[in-house]
């Protein structure tokens, strides 16, 4: 299996440092005092199947863990397991994009089970810390849930602020009345929505978790939750505001756009004003008539010549100088 570690801990502490199998691990939860966490990365069908006889866990939730969400969820099977869908994000700087993945967390009598898919945060860290705090580890199972969403609320900020170094540059370029590339405002967009459903769903859980609404929370770990709960809903209100400004952004983009496009019709306007007019003078006296008195003249040819040089050097000049040109 696909398993980054197995403990039991009693009390507060690791009872060893050997990973354990799951069989093992199972057998711990029903003999013995205390809880095991179960890490495993990407398991295939099979060994998500393998967990689910093992633990007894309920097939809906199982499911749900072998795919991804758009929306982080939090759902309670049989009054006794707990089923929690977080949505991870994690900004790439070589690519300037926002990579999402997705933890499953299964919480029981005598045990937590993690699941990571695809660009997931890393849950060892959390686990080290965890291991910090006997105090929180004593709590049970509910303390691996603070755990992990503590890691993926803290996981969000640099993708805060990788988002705010591009949405500052597209602003710039537009800025100095040049014309952003709209696709990639609508890129922005699309990640920054994305980022905002992994984000603001979170809240009505965590709410319900500082207050104790679900099973099992023990009421010393509501202060930590609410610790984490404060985090999350500033990056909702960061993620918000990056939102209303991308819509900003894009109009304002538009709005460059259009004016580049006028500048581009007046000056075809200006340069076809120019042309016509002497064109029409050229066109006057190329037709076939019998009785025009110019004809006569010895400088006839070169004065309409001349007329039609003035005549478009006067209208470049007035054009010039309206802006046009």
């Amino acid at each position: 299996m696909t398993i980054v570690d197995c403990a039991h801990y009693l009390g507060g502490r690791r009872q060893h440092e050997e990973r354990m199998e799951p069989e093992e691990a199972a057998a711990i939860c029903r003999n013995e005092p205390g809880f095991v966490w179960l890490g495993m990365v990407e398991p295939s069908e099979e060994e998500l199947t393998d967990v689910q006889d093992i633990f007894g866990l309920h097939e809906l939730a199982v499911e749900d863990a072998q795919s991804f969400h758009l929306r982080p969820k939090l759902e309670i099977y049989d009054n006794t397991v707990v089923f929690v869908v977080l949505r991870t994000a994690r900004y790439d700087d070589a690519r300037e994009e926002v990579d999402f993945g997705e933890i499953s967390l299964f919480l029981g009598h005598g045990f937590a089970i993690s699941v990571r898919q695809g660009a997931a945060s890393d849950l060892h860290p959390a686990r080290l810390r965890l291991e910090e705090h006997p105090d929180l580890l004593a709590l049970g199972p509910v303390a691996v849930l603070w755990a992990v969403l503590d890691q993926v609320v803290d996981d969000y900020a640099p993708v805060v602020e990788g988002l705010e170094r591009d949405i500052e540059e597209v602003e710039a370029t537009i800025f100095k009345s040049s014309a952003a590339p709209t696709e990639r405002i609508y890129s922005l967009r699309r990640e920054v929505t994305d980022f905002y459903r992994a984000v603001h769903p979170l809240i009505g859980p965590l709410d319900g978790l500082e207050r104790g609404t679900y099973p099992g929370v023990d009421p010393a770990a509501r202060q930590y939750f609410r610790d984490v709960n404060d985090h999350l809903k500033l990056v909702n209100e960061e993620v918000v505001a990056q939102r209303d400004v991308l819509t900003t952004i894009l109009e304002a983009n538009m709005a460059v756009i259009s004016v580049q496009q006028n500048e581009i019709v007046r000056k075809i306007s200006g340069w076809a004003a120019i042309i016509t007019v002497p064109t029409f003078i050229a066109s006057f006296y190329g037709m076939n008539f019998e009785h025009v008195p110019e004809l006569g003249w010895a400088v006839g040819y070169p004065a309409v010549i001349v007329l039609m040089l003035v005549t478009a050097v006067a209208l470049h000049w007035n054009l010039k100088r309206a802006g046009w040109l």
